[in-house]
């Protein structure tokens, strides 16, 4: 049996069970619009996991833009994780996966307070990883103690590496769906397109939706700010190392098409034969990753290029600096930041690039709060917060992350930083009660709030301004 079919059935099999088998494991039940999903509850938190927000994209739905959920009967079990997006994973990954990737992954998470009544604020998280790598599944991204100060948390898995970013002559001229390449986005689009129709079943309220993302997925927030399709979809964001609003600054389809040519060839497949796109689609998943991970994208192997990554595609994913330029973006409220050692160190494209996005955002008249995080961890010791190491204390999951060696410090770290967050995704404004004092960025004031080393949150005009701006426009 091909493997796609395999896939299908076993994707099929977890939720053509009646619900009266089901229904003997107690657990919330949310309706959406495609079947019932039932998750748990541990300490006062209701969480399902493992929800569909899109058809298994294998076979022939290789290199589609995701579609939609065949509707189930009875109640589907969401107590688990699915599979992670199809990828080589890397052994010195910030967040290791926690499930074994495959290319049937577009599933979605989702946590919230048991006890809560009302509508509340939903928070999407997007992950990091090149674009390469990532996923849903590691432990520091779980949603449980972010839904504990009042919030709903989804976050989902996209399509990584060559299934998120492709492209092929045979492919465009087919292009059913009327987007071709960056699947990758689409994948996010579609997961947003299913939290406004689905997440008051959960307790959200689909009108106050805040995305955040971390380096690719700092980057996938610039491109959904600035994206036209995304438009409606999400209130505010947040960009944690997302550099400076250039997700693709020159790759084009014809670009891609190339690229895409050139896997072809490294399978002995003729880009121009008529069969070539189906030849490709039945590569196993394992053939068509051909060991592709964050360290290739440093050291690229010989020969002709085979990934290329996101795409201008002048519909999706735009030329994000013009936009914020021109103010052809979604005008909503952003936190915008980096570590203190974060790639390219001050001056580079992670830390000069939050400064430069929050300067052009700012200029029309959105509301921008920049942030420094400079912490590290009490069991970590050298100074210098690297990038990621933000990603605990932003969700309060420091313990999670560090486990026995979470210090009293490290705790209330991620109490602060996750207090701002929630306050931001409750009402576009990351100041409350017992915090410091966030100031909103300007040009002029040049304000940042820094996570500091000594565990405080200080803000002030940022001790790095002159440098960065000495140095120069950032570079990717």
């Amino acid at each position: 049996m091909k493997a796609w079919k395999a896939a299908l059935i076993g994707s099929m099999a977890a939720w053509m069970l009646p619900g009266a088998a089901l229904a003997q494991t107690r657990g919330p039940v949310a309706a959406t619009e495609s079947g019932k999903v039932q998750g748990v509850v541990e300490d006062g938190v209701a969480s399902w996991k493992g929800i569909p927000f899109a058809a298994p994209p294998v076979g022939p739905l290789r290199w589609r833009a995701p579609q939609p959920v065949a509707a189930w009967s009875g109640l589907r079990p969401a107590t688990e994780y699915s599979h992670d997006c199809m990828q080589k994973p890397f052994p010195s990954d910030a967040a290791p996966l926690g499930t074994a990737p495959a290319e049937d992954c577009l599933y979605l998470n989702v946590w919230k307070p048991a006890a809560a009544k009302a509508k509340l604020p939903v928070m999407v998280w997007i992950y990091g990883g090149g674009f390469v790598n990532g996923g849903s599944s590691p432990p520091t991204y779980a949603g449980a103690n972010m839904a504990k100060q009042g919030v709903v948390f989804v976050s989902f898995n996209y399509r990584v590496g060559r299934f998120g970013s492709f492209a092929l002559p045979q492919l465009s001229a087919a292009n059913p769906d009327g987007l071709l390449g960056n699947y990758n986005f689409m994948d996010q689009i579609a997961a947003l397109k299913w939290v406004r129709q689905n997440i008051a079943a959960f307790g959200g309220d689909p009108a106050n939706v805040t995305i955040i993302g971390e380096s690719a997925g700092g980057m996938s927030v610039h491109t959904l700010v600035t994206s036209p399709l995304a438009r409606g979809l999400f209130h505010k964001a947040v960009v944690m190392s997302g550099g400076n609003a250039q997700t693709a600054k020159s790759a084009t389809l014809k670009d891609a098409e190339a690229i895409g040519e050139n896997l072809a060839r490294a399978h002995g497949i003729d880009p121009a034969a008529p069969d070539a796109l189906d030849k490709l689609r039945a590569l196993s998943a394992e053939q068509v990753t051909d060991g592709l991970s964050m360290i290739e994208l440093f050291q690229p192997k010989p020969g002709p290029r085979t990934y290329g990554g996101p795409m201008l595609d002048g519909t999706l994913l735009v030329d994000q600096e013009k936009a914020y330029t021109s103010g052809n973006f979604a005008h909503v409220p952003m936190l915008i930041g980096a570590t203190s050692a974060d790639m390219g160190g001050k001056t580079g494209f992670m830390i000069a690039g939050a400064r430069e996005a929050s300067a052009r955002i700012a200029a029309q008249k959105v509301p921008v709060w920049e942030y420094r995080f400079s912490y590290v961890a009490d069991s970590v010791g050298k100074p210098g917060a690297g990038h990621a190491t933000d990603i605990p204390f932003f969700f309060d999951n420091a313990a999670i992350k560090y486990g026995a060696a979470t210090s009293p410090k490290d705790v209330q770290m991620g109490r602060t930083i996750s207090a701002y967050l929630a306050n931001f995704a409750k009402k576009g404004d990351p100041n409350g009660a017992g915090l410091p004092a966030w100031p909103r960025f300007t040009a002029k004031d040049d304000a940042i709030l820094d996570f500091a080393a000594d565990g405080k949150a200080v803000a002030g005009r940022d001790p790095w301004g002159a440098e960065i701006d000495a140095a120069g426009p950032s570079q990717r």
